[in-house]
């Protein structure tokens, strides 16, 4: 609170500089707030990647072994240090954070902005990367599948070093944890995200607390900070260096979270806990475990828990769990939140969202998405068992996920900033260099495990693609039944169409102002009735989060001001969730031909039922996955806030 705002005076009792102390405080209270609640959300993934990262570089089981060495340890923790500096703090932090949709990041905001450049120039390569962008998002689906699989199996793993005899209890104990998770989460997040933030702030101190232990036995291994090591490992030798990538890439899985929780919290409070508490942090952790390792060569059969004292090593597990289930809960999130942004875009059909919090939008609850998930993640646990098994279908999900999101920062760079054109090409060679570097690397796994993410990345986007183009087809054979929405109004107004008006409002559901609702035409043909007042709203979304209140609602009489007939636009963009009743109930009645009667109207919706036709406008197959998928579409109802009791459904058949 500035002085302005609170005048003082010589008798008030109050100074100048102490009233804007006292606002400077609670301002950097409510930073500090929001920097804790990031710590809980953000850094789950990339915080608990030292469980397993160096372990598994070093893994004797591994198709391509890296031997144990002096030298090797020297290169594979500065691998690790200089892989986080390039892609986390340049490409993420320094970079992709500043390409934001309306404060919104993650590469959904990326590909709006990306569909609003294609919609205004019409380029082809806008068109092309936004496609790579809906990759990019398919693969983060197989990303929320495998991190909770290896995240808690990572952690429950520690119970064979403080006691060896518990290794067939790992799956079990992993399978309960998980389906626990999953249980809990249509109750949200918001109480239990309180505790998230504390939680994550004991565990970062604990491995750092643990890293310094190990450095100080053996503080030699801090010239691994030196580039000089990192790039000798990889022109010295390249062949063990170059397989040992696919496992360094652990070391930045959940670095996309940064980006996409962005419009959750910021970019400032961000980059502040990253900078002040995550990454010393994990790179403490790395160069003790890479100390440990170079004391005892045994010691890479579990370099994180074995850098616990003998005391710490139960309560170790126990916060390392908690870490991971956090972690989870994160990406599982995230998974709503893809979810739900792809289907208000167009590419998956309308999905029922539970919203589980009233004082924060982001918290959301989508049940399909949420028990799919879950059987996802238990298939994994039980398939690969471990989480060495698994950390290479990890990297595959994440080295793709960092390469398009490259690629889509530097085209925004160009069409959005006009940054020049050899300043984008440097930076890109570079950047790209290093991300096709490290999915060279995962290629050479793709029998060993990189292949699922693929797969999984693969058939979404296939679902998605599929989705849109089925949904354009049925667009316009929907026009075609529908007609002209002017025609089918100077019809009514005529006469030609004989009708009965029925007292109170009807609000009719339509795709756009085109054409006439099936529901409106069919009440009209059919039923030769009409209402006293008829109110068709058409909802789009736009490439933006939010909707300012004053942009949200358009009203148009279609060409006749006392016919009671009334066209209503509503905006929303695609983080907000639709209510036509509160929407309507905004609308000044001086621009609606009279007071609507919402409190008795009828809502009139048009249910499509879709048939597999012998037009060519899909492959058979896509045609059958298509009318597959709209089998998972939301109520209507229930979606766009109507009440059940007032709703009236008619029905069409459509061929595809």
């Amino acid at each position: 609170m500035s002085d302005r705002q609170h005048p003082t005076g010589p008798d008030d009792g109050f100074e100048p500089r102490s009233a804007s102390a006292e606002g400077s405080s609670a301002r950097d209270v409510v930073r500090l707030a929001v920097v804790i609640g990031a710590l809980g959300v953000v850094f789950g993934d990339i915080g608990t990647s030292p469980i397993y990262t160096l372990q598994t570089v070093f893994n004797p089981d591994d198709p391509h072994p890296v031997p144990v060495s002096t030298a090797n340890v020297y290169g594979v923790v500065s691998l690790v240090f200089w892989s986080v500096m390039v892609i986390v703090m340049v490409t993420y932090v320094l970079l992709a954070m500043r390409a934001d949709n309306e404060g919104e990041g993650g590469i959904m905001a990326l590909i709006t902005l990306l569909r609003r450049q294609s919609a205004q120039r019409g380029r082809r390569a806008a068109a092309f990367l936004a496609a790579l962008g809906i990759f990019g998002a398919s693969l983060f689906f197989g990303d929320s599948m495998i991190t909770p699989a290896i995240s808690v199996l990572s952690a429950v793993e520690g119970l064979k070093v403080v006691e060896p005899s518990m290794d067939d209890m790992v799956v079990p104990i992993t399978v309960v944890i998980i389906v626990a998770l999953f249980l809990v989460q249509r109750r949200g997040t918001a109480a239990v995200g309180r505790v998230f933030g504390p939680v994550m702030i004991a565990w970062f101190v604990a491995i750092g607390a643990c890293g310094v232990y190990g450095i100080v036995d053996h503080p030699e291994i801090l010239k691994a900070l030196s580039p000089s090591y990192a790039l000798g490992f990889l022109t010295g030798h390249f062949g063990t260096a170059f397989f040992a990538l696919a496992a360094v890439v652990l070391a930045v899985t959940g670095a996309e979270a940064l980006y996409a929780d962005m419009g959750h919290f910021g970019r400032r409070s961000i980059t502040r806990a990253w900078l002040l508490l995550v990454f010393p942090a994990c790179m403490l952790s790395y160069l003790g475990q890479g100390a440990l390792i170079l004391g005892d060569q045994a010691n890479v059969s579990s370099p994180f828990f074995l850098l616990v004292p003998d005391w710490g090593r139960w309560p170790m597990v126990v916060l390392a769990t908690a870490a991971t289930v956090i972690a989870s809960q994160a990406v599982i999130t995230g998974a709503y939140s893809v979810a739900s942004q792809a289907a208000r875009l167009g590419y998956l059909p309308r999905l029922r969202i539970e919203h589980t919090s009233e004082s924060t939008i982001g918290q959301i609850y989508v049940p399909w998405i949420n028990w799919l998930l879950m059987v996802s993640v238990l298939t994994l646990v039980f398939a690969f068992r471990t989480s060495a098994a698994l950390a290479y279908a990890f990297g595959m999900a994440v080295t793709g996920t960092i390469t398009i999101t490259t690629l889509l920062f530097f085209y925004v760079a160009r069409v959005k900033w006009a940054t020049p054109r050899w300043l984008l090409a440097t930076g890109l060679s570079v950047l790209l260099f290093v991300d096709l570097l490290f999915v060279a690397a995962n290629m050479t796994k793709l029998v060993h495990g990189a292949w699922l993410p693929l797969l999984i990345g693969l058939t979404a986007f296939t679902v998605m693609t599929t989705w849109q183009r089925g949904r354009a087809i049925v667009t316009e054979e929907r026009v075609r039944h529908e007609g002209p929405l002017p025609e089918f109004i100077d019809r009514l107004r005529s006469g030609e169409a004989t009708t009965f008006r029925a007292p109170g409002t009807a609000v009719f559901l339509n795709r756009g102002r085109q054409t006439a609702p099936l529901a409106m035409r069919a009440n009209v043909e059919h039923n030769h009735v009409r209402h006293e007042q008829v109110v068709i709203i058409s909802l789009e979304t736009e490439p933006v989060p939010r909707v300012p209140a004053d942009r949200r609602m358009s009203v148009d009489s279609l060409g006749y001001a006392d016919d009671g007939i009334i066209y209503v636009t509503a905006r929303y963009g695609y983080l907000e969730t639709p209510d036509v009743p509160a929407a309507l109930a905004t609308l000044d009645p001086a621009r609606t031909e009279g007071r609507l009667e919402l409190d008795q109207a009828s809502y009139f919706l048009s249910k499509i039922k879709l048939r597999r036709g012998a037009a060519p406008t899909m492959a058979p197959w896509r045609k059958r996955l298509f009318i597959a998928t709209s089998y998972i579409t939301a109520d209507a109802a229930e979606h766009f806030g109507l009440p059940r009791d007032r709703t009236v459904i008619m029905g069409a058949h459509i061929d595809v």
